[in-house]
């Protein structure tokens, strides 16, 4: 069996882009994977192009032997673009190698610990708490989700005073516990716009008893150290590692006990091998892992298979393919009118919860979905950037 070539299509994934590739052998199978968007989407196509190069003519179950070869003919680490497609190239040999034996991919990692995998959605926003409270018990009744996550925000940190950012938030939650049902699980993702690490103290502390699932990402990722320094100083659950690219970071985070939950990304680190190798390493520390996933519905098939074979795991980030983007509780403003078609079908049949959990198919080989390669390469481009806040001196924050 031999690598023949990508077929690279810029889909769309509501209101974000999403770049698919499909990797087709010599014998007629063919695997799928998905890159991060990091923003410079496009850019991804011609790199795809590129690491065919050194693929054409392999044999694509050699998953560890061609992963790292690819890392190799970067020279030095590569970055978030390399590493995007990298990850993307990974899936597709998994998928490859899974469906040549006709066995979920799950199976190739020494099978599935757990029968069904639990998801928390994502409102990315801090609505109203009787608005929250309604998206909530909405995704209850249908999908059977308890566990939520938000923004903490409820004003913008840069014109406030930082006290009066803390209280907000504070009082914030009270409100939801007191209005939300109470065996629902609410997460708090601060987005790493804080600089201070005092701040990050202050404010996961003034979170810390109304009992967070968890506190995602308050820092910026570079300063490892700072993440020891933080967590020995809050006494709530904290997360972190969206934006760390290898087992090498994750290690050094572990090492200065920087968190309790680690949440590396299956798009984003280079794979579903280096995913491996990072929940290990965290099983060492005895240390979770809930993946990062706000991708669309392909990621989610490629973490699922991950999370179902990992003793370690906590909980997956989720989004429904279909429905409202990244906008939860607005109504009909400006940002819900230009999130464009409200639903994701590149893949035909996506996970979608039951009881608040994605369910296995054994039956299927590979990820166990199915794409929609009439649809792949038809859909309109829609262009995505990072909204960079701009404080009252002109000077910008951290998105």
């Amino acid at each position: 069996m031999k690598i023949d070539r990508l077929r690279v299509f810029m889909s769309r994934d509501k209101d974000r882009p999403r770049v698919i590739v499909a990797m087709d052998t010599d014998d007629g199978i063919t695997g799928w994977g998905e890159c991060y968007n990091h923003g410079p989407d496009l850019a991804l196509l011609p790199l795809l192009d590129y690491l065919l190069t050194f693929l054409k003519g392999k044999d694509p179950r050699r998953v560890a032997y061609l992963v790292h070869y690819l890392m190799q003919q970067t020279r030095f680490p590569p970055g978030a673009l390399g590493l995007a497609a990298i990850s993307a190239l990974d899936h597709c040999m998994w998928d490859i190698s899974a469906k040549a034996l006709g066995v979920p991919v799950y199976m190739l990692l020494g099978g599935n610990v757990r029968d069904r995998v639990k998801v928390y959605a994502g409102l990315y926003t801090a609505p109203d708490p009787a608005v929250a409270r309604d998206e909530m018990d909405a995704l209850q009744g249908q999908w059977g989700i308890t566990a939520f996550k938000l923004s903490p925000y409820r004003v913008d940190i840069h014109r406030n005073r930082w006290g009066e950012v803390v209280r907000g938030a504070a009082e914030y939650f009270r409100q939801l516990r007191e209005t939300v049902r109470s065996d629902y699980e609410i997460a708090f993702d601060a987005h790493a716009k804080i600089f201070e690490t005092g701040q990050a103290m202050q404010l996961a502390n003034a979170l810390a008893p109304y009992d967070p699932l968890f506190f995602e990402e308050p820092l910026r990722p570079e300063n490892i150290e700072a993440w020891g320094e933080l967590k020995r100083a809050i006494t709530c659950t904290l997360a972190t590692g969206e934006s760390l690219y290898s087992r090498f970071e994750f290690q050094r985070l572990l090492q200065v006990r920087g968190c309790d939950i680690i949440q590396p990304d299956i798009c984003v680190v280079g794979g579903l091998l280096e995913m491996c190798k990072i929940a290990a390493l965290a099983e060492t520390h005895y240390v979770t892992i809930a993946p990062h996933n706000p991708m669309g519905p392909l990621a989610t098939a490629i973490n699922l298979h991950f999370s179902a074979a990992q003793t370690n795991f906590r909980i997956l980030e989720y989004r429904l393919p279909h429905g409202p983007g990244y906008v939860f509780g607005t109504g009909n403003n400006e940002a819900a009118r230009a999130a464009g078609p409200q639903g994701t079908h590149y893949v035909k049949d996506p996970y979608l919860p039951v009881d608040g959990h994605l369910e296995l198919r054994p039956e299927r080989p590979g990820w166990g979905v199915e794409m929609d390669e009439q649809l792949l390469g038809t859909e309109e481009y829609i262009h995505w950037e990072r909204k960079v806040p701009v404080k009252p001196d002109g000077s910008t924050g951290y998105a």
